[in-house]
């Protein structure tokens, strides 16, 4: 059919004037005819190949975007955790601060105090060496002046007092004297 158009369409430009300007029948018809052919291979093998690219494109972007909104929620999620780990850590950490703080100054109350008695324990056993060396000196000096005492009352006497008892009440009794004499 297309054949007989054809060589009919060839025929009548034979006899016709050929004008260049406007195509032959002929030449429309096959042309027509290869562009349909063309458009269909085109709808039936190219198409189904741009739509399933296309399709695998689409498929891939939103595959894409979905991994990276699911990263993005576990790097939100992660940031969270280590916000809420690090305040944790930063309360835990002042809490220890807080707690040495409290640590110390109760060890330096404990070593004052420790300082405090130790100080009143040396003070307290000082004033009792003191007191025991004055008593001791005071007795070394009552036996010094009694017998200073007793050669002097004897050599204004005359005589000899050797006798001891007597020796020390008259130095008792004279340093009594002397003691109510200076209060």
């Amino acid at each position: 059919m297309i054949s007989t158009l054809v060589f009919a369409a060839a025929e009548n430009a034979e006899e016709e004037e050929l004008n260049p300007l406007i195509p032959h029948l002929a030449e429309i018809v096959i042309g027509l005819v290869f562009f349909a052919i063309l458009l269909l291979l085109i709808w039936k093998v190219v198409a189904p190949l741009f739509e399933k690219a296309y399709a695998e494109r689409t498929a891939a972007i939103e595959g894409g975007i979905e991994e990276a909104q699911a990263a993005q929620k576990e790097a939100k999620a992660a940031l969270e955790q280590y916000t809420a780990q690090l305040a944790g850590a930063r309360h835990e950490a002042a809490a220890i601060r807080e707690e040495a703080k409290e640590q110390g100054a109760q060890i330096i109350a404990e070593l004052r105090a420790q300082a405090q008695a130790e100080a009143e324990r040396i003070t307290t056993t000082a004033h009792a060496q003191v007191e025991a060396e004055r008593a001791q000196v005071l007795a070394q000096l009552k036996g010094e002046v009694g017998s200073m005492a007793t050669a002097l009352a004897g050599r204004i006497v005359g005589e000899v007092l050797d006798d001891s008892a007597a020796q020390k009440r008259t130095v008792e009794r004279f340093i009594a004297e002397l003691e109510e004499s200076a209060n």
